[in-house]
């Protein structure tokens, strides 16, 4: 990994107080990225606390290994966090882990490698996956998607109001040659925008939305949190960083969805017990204060969200 791409976690000190981190519990930081939010965990742990690292990227994988590879409190998996219930199982820690964190979407070392093709702003090749060696990149993708499927990705996954005539300007283009680099499709996605927003390249969503389907995020968000009630012991906690509305209402919906408990006819007697609600909202939603802001632009959009497994779940 090169050095010079550096991370710097967002909501650090606010995620641990989230995890309530018991320095001989069991933890998994489903996205490992560069490793910030896992080393400031393994600080708090004893030699009897674990930390089980998941992440899609080898590069992440390659950096875990190289500063942790030898603390035997620390493990590391190369998945996306959509296998943490198999992850978790292969170590025998299924309903024993004390608190799962996860910051969600593309790491600052991802968006400043060009070579990675997640950013707009410096030419590189269009690829846009997390793991270069699993499924088609975005270059594959844009050169054989139909018309209707790139409006829907960049409607559904961008809330791009121009979908339509930024999905025609690419197959037009198509038709000619392959887009093959970031720059070029940034270029084209500017001359098919006819308005600007203030502060914001127009290939900005666009970007966001193809990134989001190559990678298949809000799918492994959906799989992710649906395993972690199960996953969990009594009292652990789910600490999830957000940023952007996508990823946040869907993180939102199931924490309310699991506080709430199971479906009853509005007319059928029940008890808060009966309804079996599996967790409890643990605060308000929490964003970066003006200063980490100030020190880390990308923390402007991160929102974390907390919740705690409930004892005497049901199985």
């Amino acid at each position: 990994m090169n050095d010079v791409f550096s991370h710097r976690p967002v909501l650090l000190e606010e995620a641990l107080q989230g995890l309530n981190i018991n320095a001989d519990g069991i933890y998994v930081d489903g996205t490992f990225g560069r490793g910030g939010h896992s080393g400031s965990i393994l600080a708090r742990l004893s030699d009897a606390g674990r930390l089980l690292a998941l992440d899609k990227d080898p590069e992440a994988i390659a950096e875990a290994r190289r500063r942790f590879g030898d603390d035997d409190r620390f493990a590391i998996e190369q998945c996306s966090f959509a296998r943490l219930g198999q992850a978790v199982e292969g170590y025998g820690w299924l309903g024993q882990v004390d608190g799962i964190l996860l910051d969600l979407g593309v790491s600052s070392p991802q968006l400043d490698d060009a070579e990675r093709g997640f950013s707009f702003q410096n030419e590189g090749p269009l690829d846009m996956r997390m793991d270069p060696g699993s499924g088609e990149s975005a270059a594959q993708w844009l050169a054989t998607a139909s018309e209707n499927d790139i409006v829907r990705v960049l409607k559904v996954y961008g809330e791009e109001r121009f979908a339509r005539r930024i999905a025609r300007a690419i197959l037009a283009r198509r038709s000619e040659a392959p887009l093959q680099t970031t720059t070029e499709l940034a270029a084209l996605i500017a001359e098919a925008v006819p308005v600007r927003e203030k502060g914001k390249d127009p290939a900005t969503r666009s970007f966001q939305a193809i990134r989001i389907h190559i990678n298949k995020e809000l799918e492994d968000l959906e799989a992710c949190l649906n395993q972690s009630i199960d996953v969990l012991k009594p009292g652990g906690r789910l600490v999830v960083i957000s940023f952007h509305s996508l990823e946040d209402r869907r993180v939102k919906r199931f924490i309310r969805e699991q506080q709430k408990g199971d479906d009853f006819p509005p007319d059928m007697p029940v008890t808060q017990d009966q309804l079996n609600p599996r967790l409890r909202s643990i605060g308000k939603a929490i964003r970066a204060s003006r200063d980490e802001v100030d020190t880390n632009p990308r923390a402007r959009s991160a929102i974390m969200r907390v919740a705690e497994r409930l004892t005497g779940v049901a199985a």
